[in-house]
């Protein structure tokens, strides 16, 4: 059987979403369905980024199916950019894809810089992720005080150099978030990791398989 490699469109509530559904290689077993999401669409996001090309394929290479898709606006979705509020129901449309194709197994959530704080905003208000996986998040906005109370599992991936989110911000907001929790860094010299995207999707991949042990 064909590696999974498919475009398709999801309903979302502001019309379609396009999305790109990837599986892993030939004859790897599918354990998992991830929803991953991009970077601030005013400012050129879309599921092509490269870091979320890298956040993707780190995630497919564990055994994962992987649904990367555009907010609305952006690319071939339709709708117009909602200020991250319709944005989340764009999210929940993804994850309600993702269940729907693969109705027993556990949905990851994911996504770099806007993507991230969009999708952790769903993970806080509907559970539901067996975790999330941040990359970038814009901590130098604030307003992340809702991860007080996310309970889902955590892994920041975060830049050393992050012109949106400075190691001093980002550690602030990772020690004010609800635990479970994990971060990592990455010595890279900008937001988008642009040195180190290596280094970056083998910091992924083990954050998928990283064993959260309760306390």
């Amino acid at each position: 059987m064909a590696r999974i490699l498919e475009s398709v469109f999801i309903d979302g509530p502001a019309g379609k979403l396009e999305a790109l559904h990837e599986g892993p290689e030939d004859g790897v077993a599918i354990e998992r369905v991830a929803v991953v999401c991009h970077p601030h669409p005013l400012h050129g996001g879309t599921i092509h980024n490269k870091v979320v090309f890298r956040l993707a394929r780190g995630i497919r290479n564990t055994g994962s199916a992987v649904i990367r898709f555009n907010f609305r606006g952006a690319g071939l979705s339709e709708g117009t950019h909602d200020d991250g509020r319709g944005e989340q129901d764009d999210v929940r449309a993804a994850v309600a894809f993702a269940r729907e194709r693969y109705p027993d197994l556990p949905v990851i959530g994911s996504g770099f810089s806007f993507g991230s704080n969009i999708g952790l905003r769903v993970a806080a208000k509907d559970g539901g992720f067996e975790r999330f996986i941040a990359a970038g998040l814009p901590a130098n906005r604030g307003g992340f005080e809702f991860l007080a109370k996310c309970e889902v599992p955590k892994i920041f991936i975060h830049s050393t150099n992050d012109e949106h989110g400075s190691r001093e911000n980002m550690q602030k907001v990772f020690d004010a978030a609800a635990e479970p929790k994990l971060l990592e860094w990455v010595d890279a010299s900008d937001h988008f990791f642009v040195d180190r995207l290596e280094q970056f999707e083998q910091k992924v991949i083990a954050a998928v398989l990283h064993d959260f042990i309760p306390e």
